[in-house]
């Protein structure tokens, strides 16, 4: 097994009054050429915005965005048509293929918005963009990890154009789990919403990152209550589309 350790107060950070985020990899003003990617993972954003503000209208192309809302309302809308809100347990995805254009806001004038901005590397190019949001609410289960995102349309969550599966776990202080990786060569980093865990004895706090590779499996144990996200993904960039 390989494995690194991002800890939170390792992030690129940027505060621009209505928008502060913090970067486990390079991104726009943070650039670490240690910190390019994991795998196919590229981008993994932590954002808080304030009340009544957001991104305007900006494109996208050929990567599959994920939005996992945290805290607060989100207002999505897309130059598909979409118009739609995402909150805490729904989880949404973009395919941006051969181009989309989007913008998030917090329509909220009393409270701020917190979610993850998750970029994955697509194996195949210039698809036809498409938009989802499913709510976690009826799959979710208590103190094991469970699945949110998949390659197979037809699976349990959204699905992505990439062999990346993702699960989301809310556990109590002292329960455990083992995950299994889904294909070899994959990897998982896994990145902890809230709460003190253990993954194969690496003790990890809120905000850390922690990533594996060359491994079949691991062992998690919650140390207190706590949230955590897993995602697993090709390691290889040769899995990315041409």
């Amino acid at each position: 097994m390989k494995s690194v350790l991002h800890k939170a107060t390792t992030r690129g950070h940027a505060d621009h009054g209505w928008l502060n985020s913090h970067h486990t990899f390079s991104f726009a003003g943070y650039n670490d050429p240690e910190r390019m990617h994991f795998g196919v993972l590229r981008v993994l954003n932590d954002d808080q915005v304030a009340p009544g503000r957001g991104f305007g209208t900006h494109p996208h192309d050929n990567m599959e965005i994920i939005s996992i809302p945290l805290e607060g309302d989100l207002e999505h809308k897309d130059s598909m048509g979409n118009t739609t809100t995402i909150k805490e347990g729904d989880v949404q995805v973009m395919s941006a293929g051969t181009g989309i254009q989007h913008s998030e806001y917090n329509k909220n004038t009393d409270q701020e918005v917190k979610f993850l901005q998750i970029w994955v590397f697509p194996n195949k190019r210039n698809v036809e963009p498409r938009y989802d949001q499913i709510s976690i609410r009826d799959i979710e289960k208590k103190n094991a990890f469970y699945q949110v995102l998949s390659p197979n349309p037809d699976d349990k969550g959204v699905w992505v154009h990439q062999d990346a599966w993702f699960h989301l776990g809310k556990f109590e202080a002292g329960a455990t789990d083992t995950y299994q990786i889904n294909k070899e060569g994959n990897g998982v980093y896994a990145f902890v919403l809230d709460g003190e865990v253990e993954i194969n004895g690496q003790k990890l706090e809120k905000r850390d990152g922690f990533g594996l590779w060359e491994t079949d499996s691991f062992d998690f144990k919650s140390n207190t209550d706590s949230r955590v996200l897993l995602m697993e993904v090709p390691m290889s960039l040769d899995k990315i589309g041409r």
